[in-house]
């Protein structure tokens, strides 16, 4: 296996051989590097996690509660203990008086929160504000506009709460073609006129001179709003303080089924089952089809590597001229993504595998470490210290809900943030919050809150759970076409 794969030093069991956390009954299960949640039924049992940088510099873990070892009670269950998971809990806990009860199949914060780029956009799902306008009006556009600076808001009151390595300043947006400059003038110009962003544009020259000298790059849009976080840090944060308001985190408990008896709904685990009033799931790129009929086939996960380099010496930061801790996103539609970090090592990353029986195989994460030498060709050869990937959950109208399927069953879900989950699951886990306390809010009904995560379209065969693995034909097609349109067409 080559040399920048899975290199974590210390290792992910060694890390944690003093946490002060409760251990699960049974030593932990390994990292499953092939979990895929669309073949396989829950995403394991007490694993450890995936050997990323957050994990291996985020400190000890919080103290958690140990597996669930008996049948239980509990007013909310909150399935999956990520940013969103934590933030629901964290705000019914502060806003509305409930403590809930989260249930994770693995370790606290072991899915989507340990594995992101850290980035938090002013954003919500993948489409554009220009596509906003195109899909539901000018009028629709401006108020979920502002319920997303509302959420980015949200966001920046919690990284200002908890030590998470911030680093504020905004994002570049590169066009890595000079014919995408025309498609970044277009959006600066919407975001300026319409909703009043104050978004600039960059010339390659100025690029240079004030931010990063990256190679591939013909200019930029710069926009205001960004802060970079160390994600598993501030999802640690999210932890203690809603277990000092008396939320409990139940790891090593993956939720084998649920289903709804007399208004009850019974969540069966490994160690117990837990019946509870009102269930919010939060699993985003980890659903597994089977967890809840509201979510089969709802989401399309994606596969998304990262590695991190070893720190930079000074002459690789004059080469690179990396003048900016500010995140940047390129204009391929298969995008890459990356910033330097305080510590001066560079993380990036892009696209994966189609599947997650693929995943591990090195040309993958060889089409990464390219993408980074091509940017920046001083660091060709340089050390790559950790390695990973994780799933993403993209919706399949690429925009996330929070929502609650059943008008008369209690249970909610908040997914479908398609990479920029960072920053909009803190207000998503603060709206589900409200839905699940029975609270109402005009917020609820913008497009993101007033329909479910809808089926992809193609026949409405693909609702059946039976056809969710022949997604996979679909979306390499799409990868191969994605290719071509960026980086020939």
């Amino acid at each position: 296996m080559d040399t920048w794969l899975l290199r974590n030093p210390a290792g992910p069991q060694g890390r944690h051989a003093e946490s002060d956390h409760l251990r699960p009954s049974k030593p932990l299960s390994a990292f499953d590097p092939q979990y895929d949640p669309l073949v396989a039924p829950h995403p394991g049992h007490g694993r450890d996690y995936a050997p990323t940088y957050w994990v291996a510099s985020a400190g000890q873990p919080p103290a958690d509660d140990g597996p669930i070892t008996q049948d239980t009670d509990a007013d909310v269950v909150i399935v999956g203990s990520g940013f969103t998971g934590l933030a629901t809990a964290l705000f019914l806990a502060r806003e509305h008086g409930i403590k809930a009860t989260v249930l994770e199949a693995n370790q606290s914060v072991w899915g989507c929160t340990s594995r992101n780029g850290g980035q938090g956009q002013n954003a919500s799902g993948r489409l554009y504000r220009s596509q906003w306008i195109e899909r539901w009006g000018k009028a629709t556009a401006l108020k979920l506009d502002a319920e997303i600076r509302a959420g980015f808001e949200t966001f920046k009151s919690l990284v200002s709460e908890f030590p998470c390595d911030a680093q504020p300043g905004g994002h570049l947006y590169l066009a890595h073609r000079d014919k995408k400059m025309d498609f970044l003038r277009n959006e600066a110009r919407v975001m300026r006129e319409v909703f009043g962003y104050d978004t600039r544009m960059l010339s390659p020259a100025e690029l240079r001179e004030q931010y990063v000298d990256e190679a591939e790059a013909r200019g930029a849009m710069l926009e205001p709003d960004g802060v970079g976080v160390h994600p598993l840090k501030l999802a640690f944060g999210y932890l203690r303080a809603a277990r000092a308001l008396g939320v409990k985190l139940h790891p090593a408990s993956p939720v084998l089924s649920c289903e709804t008896r007399n208004g009850v709904h019974h969540l069966r685990t490994p160690g117990g089952t837990v019946r509870a009033r009102a269930v919010g799931f939060a699993t985003g790129g980890y659903t597994s089809n089977g967890l809840h009929k509201s979510l089969d086939s709802k989401i399309m996960p994606v596969l998304s590597n990262s590695l991190v380099t070893r720190p930079l010496t000074p002459a690789e930061l004059e080469a690179t001229g990396f003048k900016t801790n500010i995140f940047i996103t390129d204009t391929r539609t298969l995008r890459y993504y990356y910033r330097k970090l305080p510590d001066n090592r560079v993380q990036i990353g892009s696209r994966s595998a189609i599947t997650g029986a693929d995943a591990p195989h090195p040309r993958h994460m060889q089409v990464l470490v390219e993408g980074l030498h091509r940017k920046f060709p001083a660091l060709r050869g340089i050390d790559i210290d950790h390695s990973w990937w994780g799933w993403v959950d993209v919706s399949h109208d690429m925009m996330p809900r929070v929502w609650q399927p059943d008008a008369k069953q209690s249970v909610f879900y908040a997914l479908g943030y398609g990479g920029n989950g960072v920053s909009f699951s803190a207000h998503a886990g603060r709206r589900m919050a409200e839905r699940i306390a029975g609270k109402p809010n005009p917020a609820f009904e913008l497009p993101i809150y007033n329909s479910p995560l809808p089926y992809p379209n193609v026949f409405n065969l693909v609702e059946s759970r039976a056809f969710a693995p022949f997604r996979r034909l679909g979306q390499r097609f799409l990868y191969h076409w994605y290719h071509l349109r960026d980086e020939h067409l």
